[in-house]
């Protein structure tokens, strides 16, 4: 039985009931009184595990619908991945990428093989100065030996 009928059966019961007068209070039938009450006992468990059980279900039906729109987005994002690569546009850009990429490391090469030698150049160029230089003190050197008095060469 539902419990709403069942609530609506006491409000009855307490509409026909008679009033006490000067007073807020009513006689009831105890009978039927008790009677719904146990029916109530009796229905509201029954109600509680229906409502119980469709919230369960609910859950359940939540917990799929979550997952298979989880499933769906994937094969979506896959089939967008391969119509991407798949494209000709980018096949042509990973191309040119690739290109691009070889091209600079080419240029890379280049530059450090000219770096490399512009360094080496430099540094000949610096040892050959160092060596006039060095040249130059050991002359200077040479000809204030001789002139130093007690020198006897």
């Amino acid at each position: 039985m539902d419990i709403l009928h069942l609530v609506d059966r006491l409000e009855e019961l307490f509409n026909e009931s008679k009033p006490i007068w000067f007073t807020h209070s009513v006689v009831v039938d105890e009978d039927r009184m008790l009677d719904l009450i146990d029916q109530m006992r009796v229905t509201i468990p029954e109600e509680i595990k229906k409502s119980q059980q469709l919230l369960s279900q609910r859950d359940r039906i939540l917990a799929q619908a979550q997952e298979e729109a989880n499933r769906t987005i994937a094969l979506a994002r896959e089939k967008a991945e391969k119509l991407v690569e798949n494209d000709p546009v980018t096949q042509a850009a990973q191309i040119k990428a690739e290109q691009i990429i070889a091209q600079a490391r080419m240029e890379s090469e280049l530059t450090k093989k000219e770096t490399d030698a512009y360094i080496l150049d430099s540094l000949a160029a610096m040892e050959q100065e160092l060596q006039k230089i060095s040249a130059q003190v050991k002359n200077g050197i040479s000809a204030l030996k001789k002139d130093l008095p007690g020198d006897s060469e």
